[in-house]
């Protein structure tokens, strides 16, 4: 098939990768005049890594600390509460702290030598869902194909062709991110420091030279969406003045971090039409309380490449995509959402409470705190 991908993100490159390593002809179009990633760090999952690994490229990944844990800690002291030990139930090889840019380009390399195209500058404005469809650049230009395919995120120019047009909701929550040296010598874990209205994530990044912040907090009102507004450093360390110790001095340290309302979009109802398809972010946006996003991609990029390789027609070929994807990112995107209020309990008693409950937990029956991650960690879309 003639296949053409709009956006060279983390899933239009695995998309390009896998789906040319299949014989398909593949170009990518990426609106950026180059290859680059805004942001800074994610976590690479299990279930996110076995797609990497079936790929080719988890191995250019070894550098990437590997998680060993996630800390739950109170806000104040950063006392910690909760430790799941991913390391004593040998998850930790399977869990990467990786860097956005360095993901991209091991995918847009692996997608390159698949036989891929991928051409940067190039602004695709709308998707015509003719027979064949075709990717309408911003002159007009119209590049047809078997399959076009929507891996361009929150904003895709293909899912309201297929959906309409849907408001985005405000949750009531903004988030800054930001890389900032590593000057407490951050293990090789995920901490999250939970506070009222508000819990700061961290993690190593690059070998443990950086660690990536993100900062969430609870905020009545926020008018734009993304990922291009850079805030004053003194308003995020105002908004977590009470958070003390290890995140206090990681705080101190951010120069320009970027600054973004968090909306929640509806899962789309159409992944597909004649001609077109919908993945990761295009398809169904979470939010980043549960470090789902790129994986949900990389899940999706291998199972729409399966898919296509099934008997039928292409309609019947794209809608078992949708089934076999659409249950599963509707539990991650619900998971997503109920860490949100999990860790911002205000009311002191209740905080308090909820924290000794962990603790208990955490002491008694570690494994049943763990496992309850096996329905995502342990899922494996390549078997």
């Amino acid at each position: 098939m003639d296949i053409v991908i709009v956006g060279a993100g983390i899933g239009g490159l695995a998309a390009g990768a896998a789906l040319a390593g299949r014989g398909h002809a593949v170009r990518v179009l990426e609106r950026s005049p180059e290859l680059r990633e805004v942001g800074a760090g994610i976590q690479v999952s299990p279930n996110g890594l076995r797609v990497l690994e079936a790929l080719g490229v988890a191995g250019r990944l070894d550098d990437a600390p590997r998680a060993r844990a996630v800390s739950l800690r109170e806000h104040r002291r950063g006392a910690e509460v909760l430790r799941l030990d991913l390391a004593a139930r040998g998850m930790d090889a399977g869990y990467r702290f990786v860097h956005r840019a360095d993901l991209v380009a091991v995918l847009a390399e692996a997608a390159r030598a698949a036989g891929a195209v991928i051409e940067t500058g190039v602004s695709v404005e709308t998707v015509d869902p003719a027979e064949p469809a075709a990717a309408v650049l911003a002159d007009g230009t119209r590049i047809e194909a078997d399959l076009v395919i929507g891996a361009d995120g929150l904003h895709s120019v293909l899912r309201p062709v297929l959906n309409g047009a849907a408001p985005a909701r405000f949750t009531g929550q903004v988030a800054w991110r930001a890389t900032v040296p590593n000057v407490i010598d951050h293990p090789s874990e995920a901490r999250v420091q939970m506070g009222p209205g508000r819990h700061l994530v961290s993690y190593p990044l690059r070998g443990g030279a950086r660690v990536n912040l993100v900062a969430v907090e609870e905020r009545k009102a926020w008018t734009a969406e993304g990922w291009q507004h850079t805030d004053d450093p003194a308003a995020l360390r105002r908004a977590f003045s009470r958070f003390g110790g290890p995140a206090a001095q990681l705080l101190a340290e951010v120069e320009a971090p970027g600054l973004w309302g968090l909306f929640r979009h509806p899962v789309a109802a159409h992944w597909h039409g004649k001609g077109m398809a919908l993945l990761g972010d295009a398809a169904h946006p979470t939010l980043p309380f549960l470090a789902q996003g790129a994986n949900m991609a990389l899940e999706d990029a291998w199972v729409l490449a399966r898919a296509l390789e099934l008997p039928g027609g292409l309609g019947s070929r794209l809608h078992a995509y949708q089934t076999r994807r659409r249950a599963r990112v509707e539990r991650v995107i619900a998971a997503a959402d109920g860490n949100a209020w999990k860790y911002h309990l205000r009311t002191p008693p209740i905080r308090f409470a909820a924290h000794t409950a962990l603790r208990i937990a955490g002491r008694f029956v570690p494994d049943r705190m763990l496992g309850q991650f096996d329905w995502l960690y342990g899922h494996d879309v390549t078997a």
